[in-house]
């Protein structure tokens, strides 16, 4: 006989590293199975041990910062191999006690969900599983996302998980659900077309800060240093009006007034997405804000786009410029030449934003960079009136430049992901130092 509702647990897991910050960061993908797994008839718990907003967190109830904010951390032995690292090594999120009460106090479910994110955040992703299977010891856990994704073999051997799920788990996760449980429905959305998906359970948050929206799957382009196109294979795209649509749904609904934008691509092909996303917006007149973390690409800003994101509500603007080394760019990305960088520059300006609105992303740490390329790239980037924004480079593996980064690195990247942490600048020259930290920040203070 099929079992009726069983019940579903979906974790968020801790991060540990040296350093931390809410910075428009939610679990989008685990929400959105969430969202999925209600859908179809399953009772859902969530829990986030990165909570900001726990019952027994000193964080003020208000929001602060346009819903960013700091983590709660405590400090923790630093990994194997980066014991001479002079940086404090801490857990982010809420105690280790409080989770195990958080789990403690839900039904016992018959399948468990985490997710991961940076490959070289697994320690936290292995300790919260060893926390879940304290509590639930024969209950399997399923881990899926970004570090199970890239590093399966790895994730296999020392997460703890019972299972590995690669790529997209919107595709999988009810037949995992239904191998499991036995528990069964009909397709009630169609996992290839986007504007069919329920939203993402943001209500299942203590708190919904901000909302992370996500247009487009996949990405044009194969750059160098980035997985997205490893990540999503396809490009797939939600129509404008189911977006604009959304955005209305959770300001109404919810009152809520800050939207991050997680695509790699929102302006590639404005005419048939961005423009009437913009202009959608607009019509509507929904006071909220916009942000782009994930960085626009440069080529994509016009007269016209730049004035629609200024009228719609767009307050902060990242641009993916990553280095100033136009004629060399090519083993990197073929994103942007100089004199593009400079025009669209010159619109943003024109159509309102200023210097504080808007960074452009400067890659640091490459194999083989020095810090006269750096010093070239912020002073670039300052000329033109705008805000340069260090991106500390982090080797990330089925990537073009991973080989390179593998033999340029002082450590074994291959043997642990722990060893990947940008924090640590790992294909920075011979060793990590303060002294090069600081001077890239002064430097980009325009000190």
């Amino acid at each position: 006989m099929t079992k009726k509702t069983p019940h579903i647990l979906l974790v968020n897991p801790w991060i540990h590293d040296f350093a931390a910050y809410d910075f428009w960061a939610k679990p989008l993908g685990l929400l959105t199975l969430a969202s999925i797994l209600r859908l179809h008839g399953f009772s859902v718990s969530y829990i986030d041990c990165l909570d900001r907003f726990h019952p027994k967190s000193l964080e003020e109830a208000s929001v602060k910062r346009q819903g960013r904010g700091p983590y709660l951390k405590t400090q923790i032995p630093r990994p194997k191999g980066l014991e001479d690292i002079p940086r404090t090594f801490s857990r982010y999120g809420i105690l280790p006690e409080w989770f195990i009460n958080d789990l403690l106090s839900i039904p016992a479910p018959e399948l468990v969900f985490v997710t991961s994110l940076m490959t070289y955040w697994y320690p936290g992703v292995k300790e919260t599983i060893v926390r879940i299977k304290e509590v639930f010891q024969d209950i399997p856990v399923v881990l899926g996302g970004i570090y199970a994704t890239l590093c399966h073999d790895h994730a296999v051997s020392q997460s703890g998980a019972d299972k590995i799920v690669i790529g997209a788990g919107e595709k999988k996760i009810l037949t995992i659900a239904e191998e499991i449980t036995g528990f069964s429905s009909a397709l009630l959305f169609k996992p290839e077309d986007l504007d069919t998906y329920p939203y993402p359970a943001f209500d299942l948050q203590r708190k919904i800060s901000y909302i992370p929206l996500l247009t487009t799957k996949g990405c044009p382009f194969s750059c160098a240093y980035c997985a997205s196109h490893f990540l999503n294979p396809e490009i797939s795209r939600r129509s404008p009006d189911s977006i604009v649509n959304e955005i209305c749904y959770w300001h109404e609904t919810f009152g809520i007034m800050d939207f991050a934008f997680y695509d790699d691509a929102l302006l590639i092909d404005p005419g048939n997405h961005a423009v009437p996303l913009l202009e959608g917006i607009i019509n509507k007149s929904v006071n909220v804000r916009f942000h782009t973390p994930n960085a626009l690409h440069i080529r994509e800003i016009s007269k016209k786009t730049a004035s629609l994101m200024f009228n719609a509500g767009f307050k902060t603007l990242r641009l993916g410029l990553e280095t100033v080394s136009f004629d060399k760019r090519s083993d990197l990305d073929k994103k942007v030449k100089a004199e593009e960088f400079q025009q669209a520059v010159s619109y943003l300006k024109e159509a309102g934003f200023n210097k504080n609105q808007v960074g452009a992303y400067l890659l640091v740490g490459l194999p083989g960079q020095s810090i006269t390329d750096i010093e070239l790239a912020v002073k670039t980037v300052q000329k033109s009136g705008i805000t340069p924004v260090p991106a500390y480079y982090t080797p990330i593996p089925h990537t073009a430049l991973w080989n390179r980064a593998v033999k340029s690195s002082r450590y074994d990247l291959e043997s642990d992901p722990v060893f990947t942490n940008n924090a640590i600048l790992p294909c920075w020259r011979e060793a990590f130092s303060w002294k090069d930290i600081s001077y890239i920040k002064k430097i980009v203070r325009g000190e």
